[in-house]
This record gives C-alpha cells, structure tokens and sequence, in this order.
C-alpha cells in the first residue's frame, strides 16, 4: 500500500497587476501615494500545500494555462516518486482541461484530483497562502517589472 499526502493545489491567476488597491490607515490629509504605469506587470505561480506537515511547493510558469498546469502536475509528481498524491485544485477552467486527461488516466495509481464545491476556496489550504502572499507583497506596493514582483516574491518565500 502506498503512503498518500494531500496537498491543497491552486494558482495565482496571470493577469495580476502590479499594484492591488487596498484599503489602509493614514493621517488627514496625508494620503499614500502609490506610482503606477497603467501596465500589468504579472507572474504566474502554481502551488499546493501538504495538509499534513505544513509543506509548500511552488513554481513559477507563463502563461497560466492547462499545459502549465500539466508542467506543475509532473513536477510535483517527480517530487513524490513512491507517494500517491492526492491533489485539492480549485475548480478554475485550467484544471478541467481535456489535454490533462490522458495524463491523469496514466498516472491515476499516483495521482487523485478531488474537486471542491464551486466557490469555496476557503476549504482549499493553499488559498490561505495566497492570500498571506498577496498581503505581503501585493498590496499597497508598486512592482514596475516581472523582475520586481519576483524578487518581492522571493523574499517572501524565504
């Protein structure tokens, strides 16, 4: 028998901009100024949570789309060898795909996708550090470039 780990899976959507407004505290008068372009500067990030030890893996891929998420799939399954995966993906369009079909069918004795009820990311481990993520490094913060973002994201990760 096969030892399993669950992990929540899910993505940062590609089209994030650079700047996400959010509400914040500042003196009468003193509002913050935050710089923009007008261009959405992004990065795409797949992750998934191991519900069971706190562990997290990441990977970065453009674009944000069913063959990327099929890149994101092998990865993960190359991490785990002698481990059944058991995935928790968010109900996105991606994780749907036809193209991923062929893939799970070869590998359904290494790897279940267990689905959600529509809009309940809440559920989905993953979300929360997305959200940690997104708090840190998105908010109330001006990214000029990919380059900027991913550095920020770096050091977040670290």
């Amino acid at each position: 028998m096969h030892a399993r780990r669950i992990h929540g899976n899910g993505q940062t959507p590609g089209n994030r901009k650079p700047f996400k407004k959010s509400s914040t505290w500042s003196l009468k008068g003193r509002q913050k100024q935050i710089p923009t372009y007008g261009h959405h500067a992004s990065v795409s990030l797949f992750g998934c949570v191991n519900v069971q030890n706190g562990e997290f893996f990441c990977m970065e891929k453009e674009p944000c789309n069913a063959q990327t998420f099929l890149a994101f799939l092998r990865y993960i399954l190359g991490m785990h060898r002698d481990r059944h995966i058991v995935m928790i993906p968010g109900n996105a369009r991606i994780h749907h795909a036809k193209l991923l079909n062929p893939f799970l069918e070869e590998n359904e004795h290494r790897l279940t996708l267990l689905f959600l009820t529509p809009y309940s990311p809440q559920l989905n481990a993953v979300e929360r550090i997305w959200g940690w993520l997104k708090g840190s490094v998105i908010v109330n913060r001006f990214h000029a470039t990919q380059k900027d973002i991913r550095a920020s994201v770096r050091s977040f990760m670290e």
